[in-house]
């Protein structure tokens, strides 16, 4: 089991920054096992994959959107995932969610945290409940 709370959400002007924080509590899980991802959802629109990270070694990968603006990184002394968010944009608003799945991986970490994001969060298996982002113009 995983439990995910998200904090930092607010309403920002469009160029301006914001980092939104994901709690993770894991009982039994280890960080070998564990992939942390960020999704977000504007009104009409599908979800959409953000950001994702391997605990194990904090490997990122970002959707294209976000590459450059974004980093999503792990405290792993207080079991915090983060998404620094700079430059941000109206497109950027939306209801933003952390995710977790558990699961032993042999193929390349890299290419799934890539089909995480590509899959729209399908394959996670706990979710917070969101925090809402909205960029202003």
């Amino acid at each position: 089991q995983v439990q995910l709370v998200e904090s930092g959400g607010g309403s920002v002007q469009a160029g301006g920054s914001l980092r939104l924080s994901c709690i993770v509590s894991r009982n039994a899980a280890s960080n070998d096992d564990t992939y942390i991802g960020w999704f977000r959802q504007a009104p009409g629109l599908e979800r959409e994959g953000v950001a994702t990270i391997y605990l194990g070694s904090g490997e990122p990968y970002y959707a294209d959107s976000v590459k450059g603006r974004f980093t999503i990184s792990h405290d792993n002394a207080n079991n915090v995932v983060y998404l620094s968010m700079s430059n941000l944009k109206p497109e950027d608003t939306g209801m933003y969610s952390c995710a977790a799945v558990v699961v032993a991986r042999q193929g390349p970490t890299a290419d799934f945290l890539k089909v995480l994001v590509l899959n729209r969060g399908y394959g996670m298996d706990y979710w917070g409940k969101g925090t809402l982002v909205i960029i202003s113009s």
